[in-house]
């Protein structure tokens, strides 16, 4: 056995179980790794008396920054190679055996700190189980009717009997238990221990024999989850949270069964997402566009075991890792995950309506998200009518792992049925996914994103199934290019130093932040017009013009927004253009008169510009129409547009502002009070495949893409009265609008 021999040092197969709690294991531990053995024997020690030649050995005790920087090193790969042995102990000045024998002992150390975990799960399993058993006999010496009150009746069956079936049926529920936690903890198969029942049949004799009698442990769902893991403060692994169950606040359940089952759920969903961020290859492969991984579904399901039950037969699979260094430090990304609204903020593309139901368990420690887990419900968007929003209702969990080292993870409860209702049925499914955040020394952080989902692919149109299945529709390269971007621009906003490229006309730091606080408003409430996500839509049926959809609003004249009838219009076509020339094209004022009503068949002349970061299809712009225009009306307006694109597709939306509010805004004023109706495009790349080893064509210009989606969306003012009706004219000149603006841009590529 490696490390038993001369050295006399316990090896990374040695069976701490087999030792007991001797005081060599408690000496052991209470070095945690720190100490190494020597061989080496010291003069003193050949020189014994008797003439004895026995080698002592001797204890190495290292540094406290050698054992630092071990221990770092143990958490990036707990089992390095002899060439990671020897760079790190020349970097310590340690010998490549000292390295080896403290990384064997560590792992023997956790080895041993998970089996004492698991016996003391089993042993709270095992009082539980004797605290039911005595009130269950207690219950049985007086019996109580629960119609009438009095004295229940037992029937033909003999006391002693019916002790025995209880008893007979809580032993085949301890058994099941004890396999499930088996299972999960040291990786045997519940069908290798014998007698096991199936899961689902668990708890039937007891139910046959006591009944439902309110005990919450009595429940087929128990023994889903292993009972025992909660977690309490400053605990940083999940290997060690146990603590005494919060007190249950969910209501129309049996509340503290719930919320045992919630958190461990989490913790389950917790340890899933780390193991997936740490393993590579083969369990991720590269996409064939280099932006992120997919999951080998095989290799997954042969390794993790189901955490939120089978997959639907309807559904479709969708799970995707990516990497990226993002522009802001870790505690204040976790506070943005975990603040819902900050949240829908950061990723408003992505993300439309959003409300926290539930506070499960929060950090005792003021202002810490260590431990907070949270019940969400939220909805996922591709900005398109073709694409249906994703409902989902998920566990959102957060915990601190190391010092500048969090993890974010989201689940669906569709493993826990809320009381006695069954689980609504929905489109999708959240798997484990989230992201784990680390800090670096200049201020940024290392973030790894893995979306797993399951979905309904029937229900999207088939010119975005191949977008969607790429990643770039839901999966983590869409969260990670959205977040650096977001990042970015918050930074470049909030800087007082002013780029080059920007417009001399914002002349305060403090007018900058106001424009980009009111072009971020515009492009959230263009988003929430195309997916009916920001405000409550009623959606119109016209029989005409199935291709477009149309929805109404009646708006009260609400701070930011014209009072009267909005109508919505969202129309979707593909072009044979890529992504980025259609992009380059929609935002440029100079060609922006070939599409645009407003621009009154001129250019437009640009008076701000503000770049947002070092792309320069991110940036806000403020346009005026042609000078010439007759009107004197339309000379007062202005147009504010806002410009965003990233891997997973561009944005861009605009509205019409007056000339005196925006005089303010430049100012530094207050830009909420600013009412507008967006109008704007989102374009995605088609992701169509060919026959040519399914990679895309490449045009003459070096893209990577046969053609565009294109999604136009209007929001029109087309009555002042709130209580007025909705007429065909309406509608009619809504369709004509946008029949006009894509004919000029499908005239614009010669394309029909």
């Amino acid at each position: 056995m490696e490390g038993i021999g001369g050295m006399g040092l316990i090896g990374e197969n040695f069976d701490a179980v087999a030792m007991g709690r001797s005081s060599r294991e408690d000496e052991y531990e209470s070095r945690s790794g720190s100490d190494n053995l020597d061989g080496g024997a010291s003069g003193d020690d050949q020189d014994t008396p008797l003439g004895k030649s026995s080698r002592k050995k001797k204890y190495h005790r290292h540094t406290p920054y050698q054992i630092q920087q071990l221990e770092a090193a143990f958490k990036e790969n707990p089992h390095p190679d002899e060439k990671a042995r020897l760079e790190l102990g020349k970097r310590l000045t340690l010998e490549s055996r000292q390295v080896k024998f403290w990384f064997q002992n560590r792992r023997t150390q956790m080895k041993t700190q998970l089996e004492r975990h698991e016996n003391a799960i089993l042993k709270q399993e095992n009082d539980k189980l004797r605290i039911e058993n005595i009130a269950m006999k207690e219950a049985m010496r007086s019996p109580m009717c629960g119609h009438c009150g009095g004295q229940a009746i037992l029937g033909e069956i003999h006391i002693e009997e019916h002790h025995l079936r209880i008893e007979n049926a809580r032993l085949r529920d301890e058994l099941n238990r004890i396999c499930v936690l088996a299972n999960k903890f040291l990786g045997r198969p519940l069908g290798s221990f014998p007698g096991t029942m199936p899961p689902g049949m668990a708890n039937s004799g007891l139910e046959l024999a006591v009944g439902r009698n309110g005990f919450g442990a009595m429940n087929s769902v128990d023994t889903a989850l292993p009972m025992g893991l909660d977690f309490g403060n400053g605990l940083s692994s999940p290997l060690t949270m146990m603590s005494p169950r919060p007190t249950p606040s969910m209501s129309n359940t049996d509340v503290s069964f719930d919320k045992s089952m919630l958190m461990e759920l989490a913790f389950a969903a917790m340890n899933e997402l780390l193991k997936l961020a740490e393993i590579g290859d083969p369990l991720w492969f590269r996409n064939f566009d280099g932006s992120g991984e997919a999951l080998n579904l095989e290799d997954y399901a042969r390794s993790f075991p189901p955490c939120i039950g089978m997959k639907p037969s309807n559904f479709t699979t969708e799970a995707t890792k990516a990497t990226g260094t993002v522009m802001i430090n870790c505690l204040a990304l976790v506070e943005t995950l975990m603040d819902t609204s900050r949240w829908v903020e950061m990723f408003s593309s992505i993300v439309g309506r959003t409300s926290t139901i539930d506070v499960i368990s929060s950090s005792s420690t003021s202002g810490s998200r260590n431990g907070n887990l949270q019940l969400i419900q939220a909805e996922f968007q591709v900005l398109s009518a073709l694409v249906p929003v994703r409902q989902v209702k998920f566990l959102r969990f957060c915990k601190q792992h190391a010092e500048g080292v969090w993890a974010v993870v989201d689940v669906s409860i569709d493993a826990i049925q809320e009381g006695s209702q069954p689980r609504e049925a929905g489109n999708c499914r959240r798997l484990p996914s989230g992201c784990i955040v680390q800090d670096l020394p200049n201020g940024y952080s290392k973030v790894i994103w893995i979306e797993h989902m399951e979905y309904d692919e029937n229900t999207i149109h088939n010119f975005y199934r191949p977008f969607i299945r790429s990643g770039r529709g839901f999966g983590a390269q869409r969260w990670i290019a959205t977040l650096q971007r977001q990042c970015e621009c918050l930074a470049v906003i909030t800087s007082s130093a002013v780029p080059s490229g920007d417009s001399a006309a914002v002349v305060s730091p403090s007018g900058r932040r106001s424009i980009a606080m009111l072009a971020r408003r515009i492009t959230r409430n263009f988003c929430g017009g195309v997916c009916a996500t920001f405000y409550k839509w009623e959606p119109i049926q016209t029989g005409t013009a199935e291709d477009t959809k149309l929805m109404m609003r009646k708006s009260i004249g609400e701070p930011g927004e014209p009072p009267g009838i909005v109508l919505s219009a969202t129309r979707t076509i593909w072009l044979p253009v890529t992504h980025q020339r259609l992009f380059d094209f929609l935002r440029n004022e100079q060609t922006r008169s070939q599409w645009d009503v407003l621009s009154h068949g001129g250019p437009m002349h640009q008076i701000v510009h503000i770049a947002k970061g070092q792309d320069l299809g991110n940036s806000i712009s403020l346009f005026r129409a042609n000078a010439a225009a007759s009107d004197a009306n339309q000379n007062s307006m202005l147009i504010l547009q806002d410009s965003c694109t990233d891997v997973s597709g561009s944005i861009v939306a605009y509205a019409a502002v007056d000339t005196a509010e925006m005089n303010v805004v430049m100012s530094g004023g207050d830009s909420s009070c600013v009412a507008f109706l967006p109008s704007g495009f989102a374009i995605v790349p088609d992701c169509f495949q060919n026959s040519n080893n399914g990679m895309l064509e490449k045009e003459d210009n070096g893209g990577s893409s046969n053609g565009s989606l294109l999604t136009l969306g209007f929001q029109i003012l087309v009555n002042s009265l709130p209580a007025a009706k909705l007429t065909m004219e309406s509608v009619d000149t809504v369709n004509a609008l946008i029949s006009r603006t894509l004919q000029g841009i499908k005239t614009a590529f010669q394309c029909n």
